[in-house]
C-alpha cells in the first residue's frame, strides 16, 4: 500500500491508491494487536441477536441464492460471536471459521471452499492485497467470495463519514476498488446492494 496519493487528513493521514482506488492509512496509524483486540472484545454479537442476523442477512440472502445444497464454506473474520457461519449451517452447509484473535487455526486457510464470506472485516486488514489473494486461492473454481464493508464515495462524503473514525478501520474500498479486483482476478462481480459485493471465481474456459 505504498505510493498512494494524499486523500484526506484528520487525526490520521489517508492516502488513495491511484491504481485500485483503495483509501488507506499508513502503518504508523495501526493499533497494536492488544489494543485492536480490546476494541473487538467489546462487540456483543451472537447468533441469538435477531437484529444482528438481519444485518448479516444482507450478505446471507444473496449468497444463499447461488449456493448448491451442502456447499462447504469459510467465514473469515468470524469475530468473538460467530453468527454467519451458524446461519449457513442452519441452511444445510458445512462451515469453517477463521479469526486471527478468536479462531486462529490457520490450517483452515490451507483448504478449498465452495464459498467464503467476510463481513465487516476488510476494513481491518493491514495487508489487504496479500490477504485477499490468500482467500481467493482458497476458493474452488466457480466458488463465491462474499464481502460486506461500507464503501468510499468521494472526499466530501469521506470528511463526515463515521466509518473512518474507528481506529481499527485502516482501509476503505470503493466500487472502483472492487471492479479492479474483479479484473485482477478475472472474476465476475455482482453488487446486490450498497455494502455488499460478491465475486465468482470463473473456470478458465468460462472466460473464453
Amino acid at each position: 500500500m505504498s505510493g498512494g496519493v494524499h486523500f484526506y487528513e484528520d487525526d490520521r493521514t489517508y492516502f488513495r491508491c491511484p491504481t485500485c482506488q483503495l483509501v488507506f492509512v499508513p502503518p504508523e496509524h495501526f493499533l497494536t494487536s492488544e489494543a485492536e483486540k480490546a476494541v473487538y472484545d467489546q462487540h456483543q454479537n451472537s447468533p441469538d441477536d435477531l437484529g444482528y442476523r438481519r444485518f448479516l442477512g444482507r450478505l446471507f440472502e444473496p449468497m444463499s441464492q447461488h449456493l448448491p445444497l451442502n456447499s462447504r464454506g469459510l467465514d473469515f473474520g468470524s469475530g468473538p460471536g460467530p453468527t454467519l457461519s451458524v446461519m449457513f449451517e442452519e441452511a444445510g452447509h458445512s462451515m469453517e471459521i477463521f479469526d486471527p484473535f478468536y479462531a486462529p487455526d490457520s490450517k483452515v486457510l490451507e483448504q478449498q471452499y465452495d464459498f467464503i464470506t467476510t463481513t465487516e472485516v476488510l476494513e481491518h486488514l493491514h495487508h489487504p492485497r496479500s490477504e485477499l489473494d490468500q482467500l481467493w486461492s482458497c476458493l474452488k473454481p466457480r466458488g463465491l467470495l462474499g464481502i460486506m464493508t461500507k464503501r468510499v464515495i468521494d472526499r466530501e462524503a469521506f470528511s463526515t463519514w463515521h466509518y473512518k473514525n474507528d481506529p481499527t478501520h485502516v482501509c476503505f474500498y470503493s466500487v472502483e476498488t472492487f471492479e479492479w479486483l474483479a479484473n485482477y482476478w478475472s472474476a465476475t462481480l455482482t453488487i446486490p446492494e450498497n455494502d455488499v459485493v460478491i465475486f465468482k471465481k470463473e473456470q478458465p474456459q468460462d472466460n473464453l
